[in-house]
């Protein structure tokens, strides 16, 4: 997006002012005229969009790798799902990901078994799981299943033999997913995604 940089000494430079005034009129066009990106999150955006246009210096400075996924993590309410959404409009037509909540696909696993996290968790395209941890384990004949660790293991094996992305939002932090999906998951984790994170005590902006 030529519209989003300036060029100073024949340097092309990120013009973070420009992306998030685009930011705002995409998520009021999306979510309403009430929309906006408030001033405390804007250290959250500018590391969605420098790793969306892979600029690699802004990236090293923020521990950022360009070729992971990236787990979005904040407090109910923070505008993790609305942001995951909108960066999409700054990356590359082929990385847009496809965003399906973790509820609904344990509720698709009720219904059509395994072939749901063969759908999940082997396809090339990139998904955004959002809101990770709020799904419960489900059962099918008799056994009980956590789908959502299923797909998540599957995932790192694409991640590991095809650099195929997988991001994901979640209210929890990194000792409840150790909980909620085992140590063997979260050590995927730390391989698979870039945790970028909003603060603790950031507000419930749907009130």
């Amino acid at each position: 997006m030529t519209s989003h940089y300036k060029t100073e000494n024949g340097v092309r430079i990120y013009d973070l002012g420009k992306s998030i005034t685009f930011l705002e009129n995409m998520g009021k066009k999306h979510y309403g005229n009430q929309f906006k990106i408030y001033p405390q999150d804007r250290s959250i955006v500018y590391k969605l969009l420098v790793y969306a246009i892979r600029d690699d210096e802004n990236c090293k400075k923020h521990n950022i790798d360009p070729n992971k996924g990236i787990l979005l993590t904040g407090p109910v309410g923070c505008g993790k799902t609305t942001l995951i959404n909108l960066i999409k409009y700054f990356l590359p037509a082929d990385q847009g990901h496809i965003i399906k909540t973790s509820r609904d696909i344990v509720f698709e696993y009720k219904t059509y078994g395994h072939q749901i996290i063969q759908r999940h968790g082997q396809s090339k395209a990139v998904f955004c799981f959002d809101d990770l941890g709020v799904e419960q384990r489900v059962k099918q004949y008799g056994n009980t299943c956590n789908v959502m660790a299923e797909i998540l293991l599957s995932r790192y094996d694409l991640f590991t033999s095809k650099k195929t992305k997988t991001h994901a939002t979640t209210n929890l932090n990194a000792s409840e997913l150790e909980h909620l999906y085992g140590n063997r998951v979260r050590s995927r984790l730390r391989e698979m995604f870039n945790l970028i994170a909003f603060d603790k005590g950031t507000g419930d902006k749907r009130k």
